[in-house]
């Protein structure tokens, strides 16, 4: 751990000028309470750094939650091991290419059974929050149970046991990002109005005791529910092909489901704060968590230690190296390919910014981590799916 200052402390051992930069102001926010903490995947991000844990007294910024509330992973642990399955891994991946929609824009073209109390369940708490998620997409319904484009995935992997895992990396869909914009949008007219001096507009926040703020963590609340059950969703799904696939039933050894764009009221030295943990998850002493890598290497199944320095938190993934328009111009199809031997998916030059070449090596993102959670389990992948 590097204490950059005394208001910014970093993991990271691999960290550019821009990002630290942009860290750098963040931390100069009068609210930030004890200090913000870089976890070792950041990189830049909209107003905030991606990978970093931002406590706040009286205020929360919109924009360092993320426009994704509530993204996160899910993982079942199976009882069969990698001997017990088909040898056509590709069969698997076009059934559940079909199962789930994938891709921006793409939803459900009905309501599933699995779907369908899971919809109560977000209808009753939308209005208790009092509003209609249907103002900001009218379709929303349908988009439970959808997984998006970019670094969201399903994949089958087995770890170092030859245990098969289910894993997948999705969020709250156009909906979430929709409330996400409404509230960062809204933050910052109030600071135009306020003439705010801010380092970066999109640092742009909200104070407590506010309607604005209260709306926003109502909102919030619900969106980061919508993620936790759309991924629930896609699991139902995927579980559903791999039996038709395997010929048997799955039989849960384990289920973990965290979300890594969210804000939580906890208490960190002594005082009460709004935790914004934009791209990191909660690492409590004791807490299942997952760390994926980029497509075509290792995940991690680990187990938070409550460091105490990081506000009990870990990172949520590799972290990007390359922008996405960068990675387009650097790599290839052929890289991808080769990158991703051995691993049945979907070669397109959609997927060439998800390269893992454009992301930090895992394995230094771990060893980073090594304060702040404890490995259980190495996961290699054997199928992947995204959306493009």
């Amino acid at each position: 751990m590097e204490a950059i200052n005394s208001r910014l402390l970093s993991w990271a051992s691999i960290l550019d000028e821009e990002t630290r930069r942009q860290a750098l102001a963040t931390a100069t926010l009068p609210f930030i309470y004890p200090h913000l903490a870089l976890m070792p995947d950041a990189h830049l991000g909209k107003g905030a750094t991606v990978g970093s844990v931002i406590p706040t007294v009286g205020a929360i910024i919109p924009a360092a939650v993320g426009v994704d509330i509530g993204c996160g992973m899910i993982a079942v642990r199976t009882q069969y091991t990698q001997q017990d399955l088909p040898k056509d891994l590709a069969r698997l991946r076009v059934a559940i290419e079909r199962a789930v929609p994938l891709s921006a824009g793409h939803f459900n073209r009905s309501v599933t059974a699995t779907a369908r109390p899971r919809l109560v369940e977000l209808r009753r708490m939308a209005a208790a929050a009092g509003f209609d998620p249907a103002r900001y997409a009218a379709n929303w319904e349908l988009q439970l149970g959808s997984l998006g484009s970019g670094n969201h995935f399903i994949e089958v992997c087995a770890d170092e046991n030859s245990a098969v895992w289910l894993f997948l990396h999705s969020g709250s869909r156009g909906v979430g990002n929709k409330i996400a914009q409404r509230h960062i949008a809204e933050a910052r007219d109030l600071a135009l109005r306020r003439n705010t001096a801010l380092p970066d507009r999109d640092l742009a926040y909200l104070e407590e005791g506010t309607p604005e703020f209260q709306r926003y963590i109502r909102e919030l609340r619900w969106a980061q529910h919508f993620a936790l059950l759309n991924r629930e969703e896609m699991m139902d799904r995927l579980i559903q092909q791999f039996e038709k696939w395997v010929g048997g039933p799955v039989r849960e050894l384990e289920r973990i489901n965290c979300h890594h764009n969210f804000t939580a009221r906890e208490t960190h030295y002594g005082k009460a704060v709004w935790v914004s943990r934009k791209g990191a998850i909660r690492a409590q002493a004791g807490d299942p968590g997952l760390i994926p890598g980029s497509m075509g290497t290792a995940s991690y199944v680990v187990t938070g230690l409550g460091n105490r320095a990081s506000l009990n938190s870990s990172p949520h993934g590799a972290g990007r190296e390359y922008s996405r328009t960068a990675a387009r111009k650097t790599f290839s199809l052929t890289q991808l390919k080769a990158a991703m031997q051995g691993i049945e998916f979907r070669p397109r030059e959609a997927f060439i910014d998800e390269i893992p070449a454009a992301y930090k090596p895992i394995d230094v993102i771990m060893r980073d981590s090594a304060e702040l959670v404890r490995v259980r389990h190495k996961l290699r992948q054997l199928v992947n799916v995204k959306g493009d």
